[in-house]
């Protein structure tokens, strides 16, 4: 059964910090690509960065600077560094992942793509 299981979301002030993490099991993330959505009350589910299995990084405009992707295949985990935050990054957080192969730049930040997705963890970013 191919898993992702999200943690370390978490109530913050603005400007603070949080480091969630992705933990796949039933499957190696080394030919995978990843990404991380996130759902406000209300809102669509929206891309917030992927990492390419040859690793490269993109982001959405809004936590450009802010948010940085890693990705640990001996691990077999993802991590979401978001420092800087602001109320308006207040949400469900989901890690999501495709197969695409050893060295693919396959990247996107649509929904649609991702076959593998975790539970979610909330984040709360307020005074």
């Amino acid at each position: 059964q191919l898993q992702l299981v999200e943690s370390g979301g978490g109530l913050v002030q603005p400007g603070g910090s949080l480091r969630l993490s992705c933990v796949a099991s039933g499957f190696s993330l080394d030919t995978y690509a990843i990404a991380w959505f996130r759902q406000a009350p209300g809102k669509e589910r929206e891309g917030v960065t992927c990492m390419t299995n040859d690793d490269r990084r993109y982001y959405t405009d809004s936590v450009k600077g802010r948010f940085t992707i890693f990705r640990d295949n001996t691990e077999n985990t993802a991590t979401l560094q978001m420092d800087s935050l602001r109320p308006e990054d207040t949400a469900a957080y989901y890690c999501a992942a495709v197969e695409t192969g050893y060295n693919s730049g396959f990247w996107s930040l649509s929904s649609r793509f991702y076959d593998v997705w975790g539970q979610g963890t909330q984040v709360t970013v307020s005074s």
